[in-house]
């Protein structure tokens, strides 16, 4: 897959198949647009191509700058990649680019810049200037531009029963079983081990302090997760509390990781965390000997967790 960071460097003479979107989280409701995209794409002899815009046009549009995201923009490119496509174009979103109307739109960056043949698209989007084009707009266009714009209908998409907002709610309630089953895949936080007060270590457990620096990133409900990490080349399991250690003081929200089996210098170094399993919320213990006492407890049932995921 080859990425592009603006539409200006698009510079292929092919004909391509185009899908558009946010696509955040890629979940499997999204990749039943994109599988068909890619199928489509090789039958017709095109280049399966996703538009897709950054920063969210929602932290642009309107005062809802609190939006969280399910992926980085770093992860949702790895994610695609994954899939097979052709091309991804990361368009940055302005004000200015949303002004364009239906007819720029589509004259400049579907067919001039594009060369789009076919278009891919669910049932309800809606495009151009305040959105105020359909997908019969759209299909209109097609007909006098050359290029076939194919709808996938709304009962093969309400089928998965999915989207981004269900899955950014059930991980906000600590839902993870159904948050990883709606995407596809087990969520994940990417960062970087900072510096910490060293305080797991001190009682049996170290951890790795987690620092995520895109604030838009979604963290989900406080607690005890059990999680896998990507560590280089590296797979290794552990378990992570998100919260504010409140049995030592913790003032601060953190993101420490366990890692079973593991010994080595983690500090600035790019990590992954799949959260695959939620154990239980974060508690106030009564001294340090309880929360180390349940520590153990929650390295145990991990430990089974484990097998059950490996099985």
């Amino acid at each position: 897959m080859k990425t592009y960071e603006h539409i200006s460097q698009f510079k292929s003479t092919l004909s391509t198949a185009v899908t558009i979107g946010t696509f955040d989280g890629v979940h499997i409701g999204h990749r039943k647009i994109l599988e068909r995209l890619i199928n489509d794409a090789k039958n017709a002899g095109l280049k399966s191509t996703v538009l897709t815009f950054f920063p969210h046009p929602r932290m642009v549009l309107q005062k809802d700058t609190d939006i969280k995201l399910l992926n980085t923009l770093e992860e949702k490119i790895d994610i695609l990649k994954e899939l097979g496509l052709d091309y991804l174009i990361v368009q940055p979103f302005t004000r200015e680019f949303s002004r364009l109307s239906a007819t720029e739109f589509v004259r400049d960056i579907l067919v001039n810049s594009l060369n789009t043949k076919k278009v891919i698209i669910g049932y309800d989007h809606r495009f151009g200037r305040n959105r105020n084009a359909s997908i019969q707009d759209l299909i209109g266009f097609g007909s006098t531009l050359d290029f076939e714009v194919e709808e996938i209908p709304a009962q093969e998409i309400d089928d998965v029963s999915v989207s981004s907002t269900k899955i950014r709610n059930a991980l906000a309630d600590g839902d993870i079983a159904t948050a990883n089953d709606y995407l596809g895949y087990p969520y994940m936080l990417s960062g970087t081990v900072k510096s910490g007060k060293g305080l797991g270590k001190q009682f049996g457990f170290p951890t790795a302090n987690i620092h995520i620096s895109e604030s838009y990133k979604l963290i989900p409900k406080k607690g005890v997760y059990v999680v896998k990490v990507q560590l280089g080349s590296q797979e290794l399991f552990g378990m992570m509390n998100i919260g504010h250690n409140p049995t030592v003081s913790g003032k601060k929200k953190s993101i420490e990781v366990n890692l079973f089996e593991f010994e080595g210098d983690l500090y600035n170094k790019d990590i992954t965390v799949k959260l695959l399993y939620r154990l239980r919320d974060e508690h106030k213990f009564d001294s340090v000997e309880q929360l180390q006492q349940q520590l153990q407890r929650d390295k145990q049932k991990s430990l089974e967790l484990i097998l059950k995921y490996n099985a």
